[in-house]
């Protein structure tokens, strides 16, 4: 009993599965690859961060660790974006390799580099560093030209295990390779023939045709399905997860794993299957090639770095879930802050859900987590601070200026403080704004007048604390015999122009009681 109790978090566990099928090494290779098709969007970058998790849980155990992030940027361009400028200019590069296709916002040297650039700036803010492989020059530079040569003499091998999945088997002449042929560089080969070791023979569909050493002319390349297990073989990859559209009976990893077997003598890596990830209130699922995507970068503009590596780390990658930019993104912020002090003894859960929480939070962290707790600027306090300092970072930092006992905390206060101040610009809802009104707006009656006057007196009578300042305003109602209910609508109506607001008496004192006394005093 004690046994099944024991609480392990989903990353200890992939890390146990790999070491027990790969075998207690010394160092491990973990992978991840996507082809740059169009934006990359978060729902790719799960799997990046599911493969950085499951490294830092490998380290954690003492292992050495290479990550490798495969750019497939010698696929072909199978369609354009509705995201991308010129879409005219970028039709007539269908069928050519994406490394190939122009960037046609004029940024960089290629299609595939404008998509895989923003992706390689924005992993670093969240901590990921892999080593990036790119593949069109590995097929250029001749890497996998034995490789090639290993898969055709398997052809009817590998129709085999395709065909056990398909309802039309493959036709006859079929082969495992593509040819982006020498004159117009598209793949519309109309006859392929393989004429034994190196040699390949082609018609293409623009009348080109030729017969090609492969290993002098790099412009072979093998098929999806049997590209990603030969990989798996070269690169000697222990761990690579895939997303729920691979992960079916007969989908790419499971021939991906037949084929490694019978053609290359490998097993194929540990694996770990992701669900898709939707935006709540949002687009649903997200498509690269329709362009409808929210991207890493999107996410960082109102998650600060480690709250978005605690989305996932704290989330299995085989559950399905929202990345919120509606209030909900609050509560979030307030789970990483609890995960944090359970880690550092200041909440106590169930022994259990501390094991849960202080991996999760160990696994959000960047960099050496410090020995002391950070200090929590409370997201709920912060996005009502920054209205009333009309979004002045600065002077918001200012306000927390004693709590602050390092540069690290100064950091995290800006951050949260930016990322808050995206949110409540972005996408926060409208009665979670306001504005703090320099006059009063409202006409308001002689009895309502005199109860906020009577309050103006009291603010600056003395210092007041929230809670003494609370009971106080609720004696002014019951002394004037003025409802509560109006009086709360009224003062947001002279402070905020709104009926309702932040808890009034802290709302008060943020502002300021004598700016309030003033304010009270004009009606």
């Amino acid at each position: 009993m004690a046994e099944e109790n024991k609480s392990y978090h989903w990353t200890d566990i992939a890390a146990e599965n790999i070491i027990r099928e790969k075998g207690d090494k010394e160092s491990y290779v973990v992978a991840a690859g996507i082809t740059p098709s169009g934006t990359v969007h978060i729902g790719n970058f799960r799997e990046i961060i599911t493969v950085d998790l499951v490294k830092r849980a490998l380290e954690k155990k003492g292992k050495k660790v290479r990550f490798i992030y495969s750019w497939d940027d010698y696929d072909v361009f199978r369609k354009v974006p509705k995201n991308m400028p010129k879409p005219e200019v970028l039709q007539a590069y269908l069928r050519k390799p994406i490394v190939d296709t122009p960037d046609t916002s004029g940024e960089c040297e290629s299609y595939a580099r404008y998509n895989q650039l923003p992706v390689e700036q924005e992993i670093k803010l969240v901590g990921i560093n892999p080593e990036f492989i790119y593949q069109h020059r590995k097929y250029r530079n001749g890497d996998y030209d034995t490789e090639i040569k290993v898969a055709l003499e398997h052809t009817e091998k590998i129709k085999e295990i395709l065909n056990k999945y398909r309802e039309v088997p493959l036709e006859k002449e079929w082969l495992p390779i593509s040819v982006f042929c020498e004159s117009c560089g598209k793949d519309t080969i109309t006859k392929l023939e393989w004429k034994g070791e190196y040699a390949v023979y082609y018609e293409c569909q623009c009348g080109h045709h030729e017969e090609i050493q492969f290993n002098q002319k790099h412009i072979v390349k093998l098929k999806w399905r049997i590209d990603w297990p030969m990989r798996w073989n070269y690169e000697q990859v222990d761990f690579e997860p895939g997303g729920k559209d691979h992960s079916t009976v007969g989908g790419s990893f499971d021939t991906g794993k037949q084929i490694s077997k019978m053609v290359w003598n490998f097993d194929a890596p540990t694996y770990v299957m992701y669900d898709f990830i939707s935006v709540k209130g949002g687009k649903g699922k997200m498509s690269s090639s329709s362009g409808e995507v929210i991207t890493l970068g999107d996410v960082l503009q109102v998650y600060e770095p480690e709250v978005a590596r605690y989305i996932f780390a704290g989330t299995r990658p085989n559950k399905e879930f929202n990345i919120s930019f509606d209030t909900d993104l609050l509560n979030i912020y307030e789970d990483f802050d609890k995960a944090e002090r359970i880690y550092f003894g200041i909440d106590t859960v169930s022994d259990k859900d501390a094991a849960k929480y202080k991996a999760a939070y160990e696994l959000s962290f960047i960099g050496p987590i410090p020995k002391t707790i950070p200090y929590q600027p409370g997201i709920r306090h912060l996005t009502t601070l920054l209205q009333i300092y009309n979004f002045d970072v600065d002077k918001v930092i200012d306000y927390f200026e004693k709590e602050l006992k390092n540069e690290h905390d100064k950091q995290r206060l800006r951050n949260r403080a930016e990322c808050a101040t995206n949110w409540i610009n972005k996408f926060a809802p409208e009665d979670f704004r306001f504005k703090v009104q320099e006059k009063p707006q409202v006409t308001l009656s002689k009895e309502e007048k005199v109860v906020l006057h009577s309050v103006a007196e009291k603010l600056l009578e003395r210092d007041w604390t929230d809670t003494e300042l609370h009971e106080e305003m609720y004696i002014l109602c019951k002394n004037n015999d003025f409802p509560t209910k109006d009086f709360f609508r009224i003062a947001y109506n002279v402070l905020i122009n709104k009926d309702k607001g932040p808890r009034l008496a802290s709302f008060i004192l943020e502002i300021g009681k004598d700016k309030v006394a003033n304010l009270f005093k004009q009606v």
